[in-house]
């Protein structure tokens, strides 16, 4: 059994879409004052285009015929860990979660660059 089984990265990247969307709406009309206020929209709008644009990726690895999870999985915790600090930050301005950002970047490059050498 493979550390994670294609079919739940599937529905777990479904998921991510959803919650990308979602986000992404209620940034742009639920929070657009708290964000405004902050200095935030940016922010909030490059955690929800990293999140989407990997969300497309993952859907593609999680729908390839011969599954391999290394990739899928560093997007997937690279995503989850970049929009979310992202997000939190534009919520609370703790800007120590600034920090925790890269550790979300670098997993989204890893995902890349087991991408290129998988094939």
């Amino acid at each position: 059994m493979k550390l994670i089984p294609q079919p739940i990265a599937l529905k777990i990247t479904a998921v991510f879409g959803a919650a990308g969307v979602a986000l992404g709406a209620f940034g742009a009309h639920g929070l657009e004052d708290l964000l405004t206020k902050n200095g935030r929209v940016e922010t909030w709008e490059t955690a929800t285009f990293y999140l989407l644009v990997h969300v497309v990726v993952m859907l593609v690895l999680a729908t390839w015929k011969t599954w391999k999870p290394g990739a899928w999985l560093a997007f997937a915790l690279g995503s989850a860990i970049f929009a979310d600090s992202l997000y939190l930050l534009c919520l609370t301005q703790l800007g120590w979660l600034g920090a925790i950002t890269p550790i979300g970047g670098v997993l989204m490059i890893v995902g890349w660059v087991l991408l290129a050498v998988r094939q």
